[in-house]
C-alpha cells in the first residue's frame, strides 16, 4: 500500500482528496495536516510514502515545507496540489523534486490518473535491479505523466466541492436531499449547495422533483442518478 499524507488548510478539500485516494487500489490515507508545521511533524511520525501538498498554508508555504523535507533527507515523494499558478512556485516545486504539480481546480479523473502514474513508477523501480537507458527513459516518462487536458467547469463551480456534493447526494439514497439538508451535511451555504445540486442536474447526473407538504411551498428534492437509470 502507498501510504499517503494529505496537506491542505481547507478541511473540505482535504476530505474530498482523502476520498479520492481511499478509492484507489493500492493507496491508503494515513493522515491529514492543515499547516506546514503539522505536515512536517506528520511526515516524521507517520513516515508516508507520498505527500499531497498544497502551496498556500497558514504558517508557511508548501514550498517551504518541501524545502525542509529535502533538507532533512525525508525519503518521501511529493505531489503539489495547489491554486498557485505563478512560474516561480512551479520552478521551486521542480527544484524540490516534486513528481507532479496539479493546478486547482481539476477533475477526479486527472487526480486519479496522476496517482496511478506515480504508482506505476514505484512498481517499475521496485522491479528493477540495474537499469538500462530504456528503463530510465520509461521511468522518467511515467513520472512526468501524460498531461491530459483538464475539462473546464462553469465559473464558480469547484470540481472538488462538486465531488463532495455528489458523494453526499449519493449517500442520501432514493429520498434524496433538499438544498438545506445538503448545506447541513457539507458545510456549504444553502445558496451554494443549491447551485452545486443544480449543476449535477445540468450534467444529467441528478434529478430534481417537487415534494408537496401539508402547507407552504413545495420542497425541491434532488436525487443522484444511478449509472443504470435511463435518462
Amino acid at each position: 500500500m502507498i501510504r499517503t499524507l494529505i496537506v491542505d488548510d481547507d478541511f473540505m478539500v482535504a476530505k474530498v482528496h482523502a476520498g479520492f485516494v481511499a478509492a484507489l487500489d493500492g493507496f491508503e490515507v494515513v493522515g491529514t495536516a492543515s499547516t506546514g508545521a503539522d505536515a512536517l511533524a506528520a511526515v516524521q511520525r507517520l513516515r508516508p510514502d507520498l505527500v499531497l501538498l498544497d502551496v498556500y498554508l497558514p504558517d508557511m508555504t508548501g514550498l517551504e515545507v518541501l524545502r525542509r523535507l529535502r533538507a532533512d533527507g525525508a525519503p518521501v515523494d511529493v505531489v503539489v496540489i495547489s491554486a498557485a499558478r505563478d512560474v516561480e512556485s512551479i520552478r521551486s516545486a521542480l527544484h524540490g523534486g516534486v513528481l507532479h504539480y496539479l493546478v486547482k481546480p481539476f477533475d477526479r479523473r486527472t487526480f486519479e490518473s496522476r496517482l496511478r502514474e506515480y504508482a506505476a513508477v514505484r512498481a517499475e523501480l521496485a522491479a528493477l535491479d540495474q537499469a538500462r537507458q530504456a528503463d530510465v527513459d520509461r521511468v522518467f516518462a511515467g513520472a512526468r505523466g501524460g498531461g491530459r487536458p483538464v475539462p473546464a467547469t462553469p465559473k464558480g463551480i469547484a470540481p472538488e466541492t462538486l465531488e463532495l456534493v455528489r458523494e453526499v447526494l449519493g449517500a442520501a439514497g432514493a429520498d434524496g436531499l433538499s438544498a438545506t439538508e445538503c448545506s447541513e451535511r457539507t458545510g456549504l451555504a444553502r445558496v451554494s449547495a443549491r447551485r452545486y445540486l443544480e449543476q449535477l442536474v445540468a450534467q444529467e447526473e441528478a434529478d430534481v422533483r417537487q415534494r408537496y407538504g401539508t402547507a407552504g411551498r413545495p420542497e425541491r428534492r434532488f436525487t443522484l442518478r444511478s449509472p443504470q437509470r435511463p435518462r
